[in-house]
Order: C-alpha cells, then structure tokens, then sequence
C-alpha cells in the first residue's frame, strides 16, 4: 500500500474563454491546497464552450499554473479542449507539473453537441502519483458505469472525474448518487471536481466537490459556491 497521499479538488470562479485569467485562479487553488495532487473541473481553462480555442500543452498562458506546481510539488489535473497531433479535438484532462503540461485524458463519453466538434478518447486511463492508480474520468464518463468498470479493470486505487453538473437539488442528488455507487462498485476512492457558478453556456452550476471513500461515505465536500478548495488525505 503506498503512503497516504493528500488531494484537494478545486472549483475555481471561471472567466469565460480567458485562459491566462482563469490559469491564474487556477495557480492560487494549488497554492492553497498545499496537496500533491489538485483536481480540477470539466473544461475549467475555458468554461463549458465547444466553440473555444484549443489550448496547446506549450500554451505560454499556463506559466502560472506550472510555476505553482513547482513550487508546492503538486499534479495538477485541468480541464481544456485540445487538438492532437493528427488534427483530431478532444475534451481533454491535462496533467500540469512543475515540469509543464500534458495530456493526461481525453473524454470517452460525449454528449450533446460535443460529438459535433470532439473526438471520443479511446480508452480509459491510469496516471500514477506516488504509487497511487489514479483512473481517469470527465464528466458523462462518470455517469456510465461501465466506463469505471471497465477503468477499475486496469488496477486503481482511485477514481477522479473533471465534472460540471447543472444546478438545483435534483442534479446535487445524482451527481453524490453517481460518485457513491462507483466507490462502492469497486472499492476505491472517488475524487470529484465540479463547476460552480458560471462556465460558459451553463450560467448556473452545482458546486459540491468532494471526496468520497470506497464504502461510498462522504470524507469533504465543498458548497455550491465557486472559488472554494477541499482537501482530504487518501490511506
């Protein structure tokens, strides 16, 4: 069993399409998170626009972010469209290290509009943080379970998904109903990032990142309020 590691998830205020601003607000998560590993929401370098720019892992904007990184020794996991090397779009979970930015995910299960402009990912993902199998999700991924189930397959230790749930208290209960039925499913963690408050087309969101254990009970859990960052301690 590797040692305990510490997570927080992130749910920045977002400006619409501002890449630099919003990998600023981004930088000020990781520093007061103090985690090894930060996460954040679907889309979260953009907001929720499928008409956005893609935003190349070398982008210059994302300095700040990668300078946090560095200086707290943190992964941080964000969310952008991004266009891969054979042209191809995708809705894309970067791994951001004081190193720079990678690919870290593409989105398996579009929906909506999406399937219009994006590529699905091909195949579920594993990223390793200090011996934790962290399995990868965005958003409607978390909604099928036979996408965790078939990410579990591949050994983790936790499941973390990039999300944005619209508002109200009928999207609040399906989105905990949804992380506490894969933890309990299969025995792991689940690490949810989710907006809150404005992101692009969605003017109103849920909020309510958290983290939940693998006998599915809730460990932290943010407000529906944007700006806020939850941490927990995963052993």
């Amino acid at each position: 069993m590797p040692e305990p590691l510490t997570v927080a998830v992130a749910q920045p205020r977002c400006v619409d399409l501002d890449v630099a601003a919003n990998a600023a607000l981004h930088a000020e998560a990781v520093l007061r998170a103090g985690a090894r590993l930060v996460v954040f929401p679907e889309l979260s370098l953009t907001g929720y626009d499928l008409a956005a720019p893609a935003v190349a892992t070398d982008d210059p904007r994302l300095a700040p972010l990668v300078d946090a990184c560095r200086s707290t020794a943190a992964v941080a996991l964000a969310g952008a469209p991004l266009r891969g090397e054979d042209g191809r779009e995708y809705i894309a979970t970067l791994a951001v290290t004081g190193e720079g930015a990678a690919l870290a995910y593409a989105k398996m299960h579009l929906h909506g509009d999406e399937g219009l402009r994006f590529t699905p990912g091909e195949k579920p993902t594993v990223l390793e943080v200090d011996g934790w199998r962290m399995g990868l999700a965005v958003c409607r991924d978390a909604a099928v379970p036979q996408h965790a189930a078939e990410t579990a397959a591949l050994g983790i230790d936790a499941y973390v998904a990039s999300t944005l749930y619209g508002a109200g208290p009928e999207q609040s209960a399906r989105r905990d109903r949804h992380v506490r039925e894969r933890a309990v499913a299969h025995g792991v963690w689940v690490v949810l990032s989710t907006v809150a408050g404005p992101s692009g087309e969605y003017r109103k969101t849920s909020g309510g990142s958290g983290v939940w254990s693998p006998d599915g009970s809730l460990v932290a859990q943010a407000g529906p309020e944007p700006g806020a960052v939850v941490g927990a301690i995963l052993g």
